[in-house]
């Protein structure tokens, strides 16, 4: 799945940047009118339609940049497609308290809220393309620890460790880590949700893994009934019906509870060809997907959410660059098939 140790590196450069943002925005005027970066040409959209924080400083905004420098200004409005549309910020293992104070910090300066993934789990992702995180469990604790410190009590949605539960139920985490890793997620929903103005959304998987009723129980183990909802469809392709659909499936079972949906890169669907094992890493012909609202089609559906950041690998595949690094061509393609 998404990230990589790498991503360490990248969130530190990135929070550097978020924090000279601070002081440099201002919260929109209420007449819908888009709020400017100083000096960056990227533009927040109206907060009425969509209240989270667009980082002019982001891989999408670098891009716009190179290619309106390079002369390229067909391929720089398209990636603007990406650039201006609000994304996950993916905390880093290094720096939890800085990095998340430094994006949360610069929202708040936007009259924003603030999108964070953490991903950082002890044993993640099966040792596969963003294999890593935490060393233990006294390690992840203290990580949850310095990211609420940062976050304080500003505005921040936090989608919680995408796939951590999933491959507890599908087996992909061998059995003598599941008890721990139930305990972690848990301790973590209660230590951000105790925070003033943070929702916590619990990742529970996507509308094409197996059987929703073996993931009911293990949700509920991992803290979901005490988080504001849970998250679907991370940096995977499925539809927005589908996702819906699956969503509700989880829901009925565990208190109604509501839930948001990563409608980054699913504008196509999913891939359907090739190895059935990696369709989910760097698919062709995929498209963007709904942009990031709170003002969704259903009334379980928090909101729509670009978690998985568009242009940045999946992993070593298909040509593809490490997982979480940029790759303007992938960037490229999926504004080209959403244009």
């Amino acid at each position: 799945m998404y990230g990589s140790r790498g991503a360490g590196v990248r969130a530190s450069v990135a929070v550097v940047a978020a924090l000279s943002l601070a002081g440099c925005f201002g919260g929109d005027d209420g007449d819908g009118e888009k709020n400017r970066a100083s000096g960056s040409g990227i533009t927040q959209q109206p907060s009425g339609t969509d209240p989270f924080w667009v980082n002019p400083r982001g891989n999408a905004a670098a891009q716009v940049a190179a290619y309106e420098k390079a002369g390229k200004d067909e391929d720089a409005q398209l990636i603007r497609m990406i650039a201006e549309q609000p994304t996950g910020e993916w905390i880093g293992p290094e720096n939890p308290e800085r990095e998340a104070r430094g994006f949360t910090e610069a929202a708040k300066e936007a009259d924003r809220d603030t999108v964070l993934v953490l991903y950082n789990i002890p044993h993640r992702d099966c040792g596969q393309y963003s294999g890593g995180g935490a060393a233990d469990g006294d390690a992840y604790r203290a990580w949850i620890d310095g990211v609420a410190r940062g976050i304080g009590d500003r505005a921040a949605t936090v989608v919680l460790e995408p796939d951590a539960v999933l491959h507890v139920v599908d087996g992909c985490t061998p059995e003598e880590f599941h008890g721990e890793r139930y305990d972690l997620l848990k301790g973590a929903v209660e230590r951000l949700g105790a925070l003033k103005n943070t929702k916590v959304y619990l990742d529970a998987g996507n509308a094409g893994w197996g059987d929703p009723e073996e993931i009911y129980d293990p949700l509920k183990w991992a803290g979901v009934e005490q988080a504001d909802g849970f998250a679907v469809n991370v940096s995977n392709f499925y539809t927005t019906e589908d996702s819906i659909e699956y969503g509700r499936q989880l829901s009925s079972k565990i208190g109604d509870k509501p839930f948001v949906i990563d409608t980054s890169r699913n504008g196509n669907g999913p891939w359907t060809e090739g190895d059935e094992d990696e369709r989910w890493c760097n698919p062709p012909g995929r498209a963007l997907g709904e942009t990031p609202t709170t003002k969704t089609p259903d009334e379980l559906v928090d909101a729509f959410l670009w978690v998985k950041r568009p242009g940045e690998s999946d992993g070593e595949c298909k040509g593809g660059p490490k997982a979480g690094e940029w790759w303007p061509e992938y960037a490229l393609a999926l504004a080209k098939a959403s244009d």
